[in-house]
């Protein structure tokens, strides 16, 4: 079930980012809280929240592709692991610097989506899933079996690397980096979601056939849109390789590819600022419940399922909800 949306009733509006006093106040709230946290928080909590903004990264872009596009994807810890490793050789054997690196990750991983948006022109549903799966089970085998490119388990350790001067292998020095990056990302997936771009791909989402009648190019935009995803992927790969200071294969199974899916669906689908709290929420869970031991996978799964069975439209759907009660009250 699609997030429900608001009506607008003109071409500004729907442009328009903030709306409202209420926007405004909520994000100057939210904000203040993001800037004052690397003065005030502990340096755990400085942690998750760079995790959690990480996962936003991949988040943001798997629900371009999965919600906006309509297109499956079960392989998204593959472009997360080509982005993180492009990143971490491009720094340990090329000595080239963070931003160089970036852009790195983010070309190789934009790379692989378009070519494995390929194989999306003839292949739909269950078909494609399975396609996305099996590239992000060839990635993590690839890795585990090719010691002089990964590490193999050993790891591949990042190097210090510096940005404006400040030092990466400082919490608060990456919390700002990782939230600027992806700020701007999720800023350009807003915008994009508004163009005709977004319009392209929800009108392949709802209908293929009847978007190439209407001139939608179908090569173009599901590929567009599988690199666009992987783009997002291989960026947060490569911020996640700062985070956790290594790389090792076994941070890109499976588990990691459902896990970055379920942020989408439990937030909302085709919603920028659902997979937002999707991702918050999936990082946030884990943590809160680590102290239960082996009952966290447990714990977890069941939260996942009733968070979906009272608000199958995911969080998004809920917060607009509450919106359109406040908007009303009191009648």
């Amino acid at each position: 079930m699609w997030a429900p949306v608001e009506l607008r009733t003109s071409y500004a509006q729907d442009l328009r980012l903030i709306s409202g006093w209420t926007g405004w106040l909520g994000f100057a709230l939210v904000a203040c809280a993001l800037v004052l946290l690397p003065v005030a928080a502990p340096r755990y909590v400085l942690y998750v929240a760079t995790l959690a903004a990480v996962h936003a990264v991949v988040a943001v872009g798997l629900n371009l592709l999965v919600g906006y596009t309509g297109q499956i994807s079960l392989g998204h810890a593959g472009f997360f692991a080509v982005g993180a490793y492009t990143h971490g050789l491009v720094l340990t054997r090329l000595g080239f610097g963070f931003l160089p690196g970036l852009v790195c990750a983010a070309a190789a991983s934009a790379l692989f989506g378009y070519a494995v948006g390929l194989p999306a022109l003839r292949l739909s549903g269950p078909y494609l899933a399975v396609a996305t799966l099996a590239f992000g089970l060839a990635v993590h085998q690839v890795l585990v079996n090719w010691e002089a490119l990964s590490g193999g388990r050993s790891g591949l350790f990042l190097p210090d690397v510096h940005l404006a001067g400040f030092s990466l292998k400082d919490e608060r020095a990456l919390y700002v980096t990782v939230l600027a990056v992806a700020c701007l990302l999720v800023w350009v997936a807003v915008r994009l979601t508004r163009s005709y771009v977004g319009r392209a791909f929800v009108a392949i989402r709802d209908s293929d056939v009847a978007a190439e009648l209407s001139g939608v190019n179908l090569t173009r935009y599901k590929t567009l849109a599988f690199a666009l995803s992987a783009l997002y992927a291989g960026v947060a790969g490569a911020l996640m390789g700062h985070v956790l200071g290594f790389l090792e294969p076994q941070l890109f199974t499976l588990f990691e590819s459902v896990y970055f899916f379920s942020m989408v669906v439990v937030g909302g689908l085709a919603s920028v600022s659902g997979s937002i709290l999707g991702a918050v929420l999936l990082t946030l869970l884990p943590q809160a419940l680590s102290g239960l031991g082996q009952a966290v996978n447990l714990l977890y799964g069941a939260a996942v399922i009733l968070i979906l069975r009272f608000e199958p439209g995911g969080l998004a759907a809920r917060w607009m909800k509450i919106q359109r009660y406040w908007r009303s009250w009191p009648l």
